[in-house]
């Protein structure tokens, strides 16, 4: 938004508003008579009374100049009760496009409207509607106080003496033109600053949710150097911001001060033109007690104020911008280490630990995964299950040792990931180009077709916060079903499910080609498996099921825990 657009549209909204304007104009003239006997009560105080000698004289309009203050006093409560009738419908009309354009967004582009369009919303809802209701407040209340204010200053020093205002008004009028000048420009800069800001609080909130995925995908330098850049962007505007800020307080001093030095400086000249001491003195006052402090206060709310409400009203008179088209196709990390002939995975003496002092998690772990085979990793909580998946999927790099992994792995954590879009695209999320038959099949192996049917079909978009943990975590089983990944990597990603889905969803997914790993916390998903990797402390022992109840004691304990009778 431009000056002349926010001038044309307050305007609009006064005229809206013609009796609050009018009334906060009546409370504001007692202000007016208030300046105008303060400085008229000294000049006349000096002039008929003390220096004629006339005492009574002088303490009377000093009475009168007193009698003044409580006038002003009185106005002041007036103009606070009068400005909610301008402020709060502000407020109330902000609010409303507010919730106008987020409800525009969310029809436009539902999944635009829960990320970083709907945190903007929630900032201009909240954050941004009350910076504009306090500016525009603020705007009010100075240059309601400075233009009445100067209107009582000027009209009293010309009653005292036209050629006072002949020697005050010019160089005010300069202080106020130089401060005008840095108006627009610093409001852009406060604009720039502004969308830098937004952009980077945005940027940052999507490197948080997505924080695992960039590990995942190496992206971690190129995502920092985004973000450095945006960083960086902002702190030069906050120099030319400090810059800009320094310009107008020079404005400030030339508009404060030239007028008290241009009447020193005119003294000689005006009492040789019979311009009495109580009025230079009267003159003193008008400009150190009433006008000067005005005008430091309209500078001030202007250059701070001011170009924050221009800025935040851009936000609110914008029309939301057109969604760019959804891009669901996941970028994928190369693998760690490539083998011509390789099992799906493979770690030789692998040691992590989370810090250079801390006890290893893992400590020495020599584990093979062939291809196609279907292992799962049982242990007591905290021994490091989660860790090994991650580090198999490239989200931790081993402290020591080596991990190869053929491919790109594809991990489903506990907490199923399912974005606003359609069943079709959360589907497809790890393989774009999936045809219908083939996510056919993946419906019809997982025993998705009733969950789909109830979601509204295919292309019903989908509302994640209407969803159970168990729904999010089958259509996200569905996900890895279709992966073209090598290798599956389970990190209790089935803990929601009833016992009979995880089973057929298990059998599903180790019948898919590759490989498949399950972080068990059922025993029946160990009995299932090929294999069984049981993690205990420094050791870890890796054999089928039935091997396993004869050579490993915690096995046997976990199994005993589950079904005494198995054990």
């Amino acid at each position: 938004m431009t000056a002349r657009q926010a001038l044309s549209e307050g305007r609009r909204f006064l005229l809206r508003r013609r009796r609050d304007v009018l009334r906060l104009a009546a409370w504001s003239l007692l202000e007016s008579a208030h300046t105008f006997l303060g400085g008229y009560g000294v000049a006349r105080a000096l002039d008929d009374g003390f220096l004629a000698g006339r005492t009574d004289v002088g303490l009377l309009w000093l009475a009168v100049a007193a009698a003044g203050t409580l006038l002003g006093g009185l106005a002041v409560r007036g103009v606070f009760a009068g400005l909610a009738g301008l402020v709060e419908p502000l407020r109330d009309g902000l609010v409303r496009r507010a919730v106008a354009q987020a409800l525009a967004t969310a029809v436009a582009d539902p999944a635009r409207a829960e990320s970083a369009a709907g945190a903007a919303a929630v900032s201009r809802l909240t954050h941004q509607t009350e910076i504009a209701r306090d500016s525009f407040a603020g705007l009010v209340l100075t240059a309601r106080s400075f233009v009445f204010t100067a209107l009582g200053a000027l009209l009293g020093m010309a009653t005292l003496e036209p050629a006072l205002t002949l020697v005050v008004l010019p160089p005010l009028l300069l202080g106020l033109g130089l401060f005008l000048a840095t108006l627009a420009p610093m409001a852009a800069v406060q604009r720039a600053f502004l969308d830098t800001d937004e952009a980077l609080s945005d940027r940052v909130g999507a490197v948080g949710a997505g924080l695992r995925d960039v590990v995942a995908c190496g992206g971690e330098r190129h995502v920092a150097a985004d973000v450095r850049q945006l960083v960086e962007a902002e702190a030069r505007l906050s120099r030319r911001l400090a810059r800009w800020a320094a310009v107008r307080t020079l404005a400030l001093g030339a508009a404060g001060r030239l007028p008290v030095v241009a009447l020193l400086a005119a003294t000689p000249w005006l009492l040789r033109g019979g311009v009495t001491t109580g009025a230079l003195l009267g003159a003193v006052t008008y400009l150190v007690q009433a006008l000067l402090p005005a005008l430091d206060a309209l500078m001030t709310a202007f250059g701070t104020a001011g170009t924050r409400l221009l800025v935040v009203l851009d936000r609110f008179l914008d029309e939301p911008a057109e969604p760019p088209a959804p891009a669901h196709a996941p970028v994928k990390r190369p693998p760690i280490l490539l083998r011509r002939v390789p099992p799906a995975a493979e770690l030789r003496g692998v040691t992590f630990a989370y810090g250079p002092g801390a006890r290893p998690v893992l400590d020495g772990l020599d584990l093979v995964v062939e291809p196609g085979e279907h292992l799962a990793v049982v242990g007591p909580s905290g021994i490091g299950k989660s860790t090994l998946t991650a580090l198999l999927a490239g989200l931790l790099a081993p402290t020591a040792g080596t991990v190869a992994v053929t491919g790109a792995p594809a991990l489903l954590p506990q907490r199923a990931y399912v974005f606003t879009g359609t069943v079709l695209d959360n589907l497809r999320y790890l393989r774009p180009d999936a045809t219908p038959d083939q996510v056919r099949r993946a419906v019809e192996a997982l025993g998705l077709a009733p969950l789909v049917r109830r979601l509204g079909g295919p292309d019903a978009v989908i509302d994640p916060g209407r969803l159970s943990h168990g729904e999010r975590q089958r259509l996200a089983l569905g996900r890895a079903y279709l992966a073209p990944a090598p290798l599956l990597l389970l990190d209790e990603a089935t803990c929601h499910l009833d016992p009979d889905t995880e089973e057929h969803a298990e059998r599903a997914l180790a019948a898919r080609p590759g490989a498949l790993v399950v972080v068990a916390h059922r025993i029946p998903s160990a009995v299932r498996a090929d294999r069984v990797l049981v993690l205990d402390g420094d050791r870890a022992q890796c054999a089928p099921h039935d091997e396993l109840l004869t050579r490993s004691r915690l096995y046997r304990d976990l199994v005993g825990l589950w079904h005494p009778d198995a054990a």
